[in-house]
């Protein structure tokens, strides 16, 4: 048996049922956390879809939001 794997049970036989029972549904929680990392490949279907703006540059949008966040015109 692993060293890690046998500490485990060592300091799970020390705990209390009821700490018992918090060790298993934290253990699940991270197995179900586990399978959720599958990721896929990105998508980037919303490339390209303002570019009927016109030339707008992400500095100039942002001085842009700012002007309206100041009150300017």
């Amino acid at each position: 048996m692993e060293p890690q794997r046998r500490r485990i049970e060592e300091l799970l036989e020390q705990l209390p049922a009821e700490s018992q029972s918090e060790v298993l549904d934290f253990a699940e929680f991270l197995l179900q956390r586990a399978g959720k990392r599958h990721r896929t490949k990105p998508c980037f279907s919303w490339a390209g879809a303002l570019e009927n703006l016109g030339e707008h540059t992400s500095v100039g949008l942002q001085h842009e939001i700012a002007r309206c966040r100041a009150g300017e015109p």
